[in-house]
């Protein structure tokens, strides 16, 4: 081997350790922005696996894969590339929460990000499993795989996934396993203890598969994709969807009496699966254990790919024996006679405690390594993702010798994700929720590209095409607005019958058009209807949204603004929280565990209250006077 073939096979910039969703954008992420990347992957046919349902969006979710795609990443094309089912979500709840949930075609999915990593010239993809991570005088080195082979590198971001000392649990039996059968990573684990990160104990599970040509479809309540064309990303063209539905079923007595006819063979019941799940995605077993009152609870039964007899039944994870699986699924109205084609588990993992992350996710232990996924604590393909990216593009940065891109909880739900497992830690695998985000008004589905993509833009990820085309969406919106507030909708007996039959007040006398959009009843959709308008009615929707929300975003604005000042301001390095006077013991312990750089960080520090905040802003203070003095 030559030296130029020995340094193209084994030295690089950035090393990304995983494959699946924050792998696959953390190295596309590094490799577009200029990066030599390499991508190591334990197994190259799984890249971008997904091993439980193959649906990415809904309530927030949805919201992390529109910012991602505003800042350059892959998640939102991969989407619409592979979309079987689509849907608005949330839509009783107003436009400051809605947003799309689609049902992919696993394989498509995978397949087209194969195709994009493939794509760019700098990035190289490498099957095989990293057991080492190597640190040289407290910065990272490169990593050693299971083979001996090192590849060196300044930056690497770890994305193992739920594979690190992976165990699986089906009843009682339990073995060493990735997901989905995979081959689980366990020296990696002991690497990284060695380098001083601490790490916790996870699980999650999954649900039976069962054979589509055997449930009775006829007997359940179907839900086709909305019927209008739509698109996760902003550069997709919109389509509607045709051909695939997900059927409705619900668990019922019959089903919690053999759940709880089991217990005995349960992990959770048990306690022989003690590890934290997450609490907002339990398992019907942890639904039966713990609100053994309810009755019913929803499944959904959802197709996994085009080519596939495989359904995935949403809600109905379970890590259960086989055999009590099987008559579970009996159990449930059209699934009578099902036949399972596999078998649902709960997965034990190790994961890093996210606290030890700086807010750019690089940690503080080792100096140029960033974690990203599931391993931070949380769970999700979309969150997964966010973190992949975010890890991706700081790796990035900190090589030209760049600041790193912090989003903060008034710009994106990805702000709110990293702040939160960074400053608050998580007791269980981290889902993002609309609940989370104080500033939902103002960090909406069909706002992102206003607040992303110039950052995009500016750190190199985001094309000029792109741009151009955000830009021209942008004057076409604000010309449209300007013409529909000097438009007037004059008060006629056209108007007023189509306003009868919107279910809306008469005019005597003309308005504005834009005031229309004021009433509740009055849509765009609706509004064209009165009026002519060429505008996307993508762009339409926004300019409603804008009009019917604009008190209520003014005042979060406001909010805003005076919550700046504490995100703001910086905590200088090496203040010593023991021995603050007047601060709490567990404030003082907690505010040095994780090491806050702001004071906006450290006020949402579990257990850090109002009082324990004045004092540090008074140190701040004190030390920067100080430090003027000298």
């Amino acid at each position: 081997m030559s030296t130029s073939e020995k340094n193209q096979n084994y030295d690089y910039e950035v090393v990304v350790v995983g494959g699946g969703h924050a792998g696959c954008e953390a190295a596309l992420a590094a490799a577009r922005m200029g990066c030599r990347t390499l991508m190591l992957n334990h197994n190259l046919d799984n890249t971008a696996l997904m091993p439980c349902n193959p649906s990415i969006g809904g309530p927030a979710k949805g919201n992390l894969v529109r910012e991602l795609d505003a800042l350059g990443g892959e998640q939102a094309l991969a989407t619409d590339a592979s979309t079987l089912h689509l849907r608005w979500l949330n839509t009783s709840k107003g436009h400051a929460v809605r947003t799309l949930r689609a049902q992919c075609d696993l394989r498509d999915y995978a397949a087209h990000y194969e195709r994009a990593l493939a794509a760019v010239p700098n990035l190289y993809v490498y099957q095989g499993m990293a057991t080492e991570i190597v640190v040289e005088d407290g910065r990272v080195a490169g990593v050693v795989t299971a083979t001996g082979e090192k590849f060196s590198a300044a930056r690497v971001v770890v994305a193992s996934g739920t594979y690190l000392r992976g165990v699986v649990h089906m009843g009682l039996v339990h073995f060493p396993s990735g997901p989905l059968g995979q081959v689980p990573a366990g020296n990696l684990s002991d690497s990284l203890i060695l380098a001083g990160i601490e790490l916790g104990r996870f699980r999650t599970d999954t649900t039976p598969r069962i054979c589509r040509n055997s449930v009775d479809w006829a007997s359940l309540k179907l839900q086709p994709s909305d019927p209008e064309p739509e698109a996760f990303s902003h550069w997709s063209e919109k389509r509607a969807y045709e051909g695939y539905v997900c059927g409705i079923t619900r668990s019922n007595a019959r089903t919690h009496e053999i759940v709880r006819g089991a217990f005995d063979r349960s992990p959770l019941a048990t306690r022989a699966l003690a590890s934290k799940g997450p609490r907002y995605c339990p398992s019907i077993d942890d639904k039966i254990l713990k609100f053994p009152e309810r009755e019913s609870h929803p499944i959904f039964l959802e197709p996994v790919g085009r080519n596939s007899r495989e359904v995935y039944m949403q809600n109905f994870s379970t890590s259960m024996p086989p055999d009590v699986q099987l008559e579970m699924v009996h159990s449930l109205p059209g699934c009578e006679d099902a036949l399972m084609l596999r078998p649902g588990y709960g997965i034990e993992y190790d994961y890093v405690v996210p606290t030890q992350l700086e807010p750019w996710l690089e940690t503080r232990v080792v100096r140029g390594l960033y974690y990203a996924g599931q391993i931070c604590g949380t769970s999700g393909y979309e969150e997964a993702a966010a973190l992949g990216l975010m890890a991706g593009i700081n790796a990035a940065l900190s090589l030209r010798g760049d600041e790193p891109l912090v989003l903060g909880r008034e710009e994106a739900y990805i702000g709110v994700l990293i702040d939160d497992i960074v400053s608050r830690g998580t007791d269980e695998p981290y889902r993002m929720l609309p609940s989370r985000c104080e500033y939902r008004l103002v960090m909406r589905h069909d706002n992102a590209d206003d607040r992303l993509c110039e950052i995009g833009h500016e750190i190199g990820l985001l094309g000029n095409a792109r741009w151009k085309k955000i830009c021209e969406r942008r004057r076409a919106l604000e010309q449209e607005r300007e013409r529909i507030s000097q438009l007037r909708v004059p008060a006629n007996d056209r108007t007023n019958a189509l306003l009868r039959e919107m279910d809306s007040s008469p005019l005597s006398e003309p308005v504005a058009a834009i005031d229309l959009l004021l009433r509740p009843e009055i849509s765009w959709k609706n509004l064209t209807r009165l009026i002519d308008s060429d505008l996307d009615p993508e762009l339409g929707t926004k300019i409603e949204t804008e009009a019917k929300y604009a008190g209520y975003v003014e005042r979060e604005n406001r909010r805003v603004r005076r919550l700046s000042s504490m995100e703001r301001l910086v905590i200088p390095e090496g203040i010593d929280y023991a021995n603050l006077s007047g601060l709490s013991a567990e404030a003082a312990e907690k505010l040095a565990r994780t090491a806050p750089r702001t004071l906006g960080q450290a006020s949402r520090v579990p257990g850090v209250n109002n009082v324990d905040i004045q004092l540090i802003q008074i140190t701040i203070e004190r030390m920067r006077g100080g430090a003027a003095d000298e």
